[in-house]
């Protein structure tokens, strides 16, 4: 059940109508002293779409700050490494970071991965054109073999945490291949999938919706085609029909 703070603020507008001064100001001063700030988006939330700002305090509760599956400084790690990889300042989670704990240890990891990501394009390359030239140097373990040389030796940078980190990054990055690879990886590491989930939705917030959509649509296919140990929860997702969204009839064009 929602917390009372989390009840609607906001009156219907409509037909061109806007919030008033004081209706607007409220508003933003009721999100700044339960987050601590505000940002630019929310001032035409505020004013012209209320039910909009209603629905973003609560999505922006569940998904960013409401503790799930991730422990707090785990969830920090992975927003720093997708952060670095959106180019997004993401001041509010620096402060986070530092306040669990981060150190400098953890930090030189994120912007390693964080590279990782961004030049994993060539392993996509290498798997698409030129695997059949080096059979003995598997594209896939060649990129896994990398993750593991840029974590040797830093403390309190797991595995998991590594690759929680680089799902959630490829993820924003729309890199499918890089999705691919890591979702099997974390299976491979025995890391729980609502883990998985968890960091792989974190990306929805600096890179949008379609990102999320994406890599969903890889686990699905990684599930369906049993390249990944499932459980039957995520099972029963992959075996539900139609989910490709709707479906459009191509029609004919032509001279009559």
């Amino acid at each position: 059940m929602a917390s009372s703070t989390d009840q609607p603020l906001s009156r219907p507008l409509t037909g061109g109508q806007l919030a008033t001064p004081a209706e607007l100001t409220a508003r933003l001063d009721e999100f700044r002293a339960r987050r601590g700030y505000v940002n630019p988006q929310q001032g035409p939330m505020a004013a012209a779409l209320p039910a909009v700002f209603d629905g973003y305090r609560v999505f922006y509760k569940a998904l960013v700050l409401d503790e799930k599956h991730l422990a707090p400084l785990e969830k920090e790690f992975v927003w720093l490494v997708l952060l670095c990889v959106a180019s997004e300042m993401g001041s509010h989670h620096l402060k986070l970071f530092f306040e669990h704990g981060g150190t400098d240890a953890q930090a030189r990891a994120a912007f390693r991965l964080a590279a990782w990501v961004n030049g994993a394009g060539a392993f996509t390359f290498v798997e698409q054109n030129w695997q059949p030239f080096f059979p003995r140097v598997p594209a896939q373990q060649a990129y896994l073999d990398g993750v593991d040389a840029l974590i040797a030796g830093l403390e309190g940078v797991t595995p998991q945490w590594a690759h929680l980190a680089l799902l959630s990054a490829h993820s924003g990055a729309k890199s499918k291949w890089g999705v691919a690879a890591e979702l099997q990886a974390c299976y491979g590491l025995g890391i729980p999938e609502a883990s998985m989930a968890e960091a792989m939705s974190v990306a929805l917030w600096p890179c949008g919706a379609n990102a999320f959509h994406d890599a969903a649509g890889v686990w699905l296919e990684l599930v369906r085609s049993g390249r990944v140990n499932a459980s039957p929860q995520f099972q029963a997702w992959a075996a539900m029909p139609s989910q490709d969204g709707l479906e459009l009839g191509v029609r004919a064009c032509g001279n009559d």
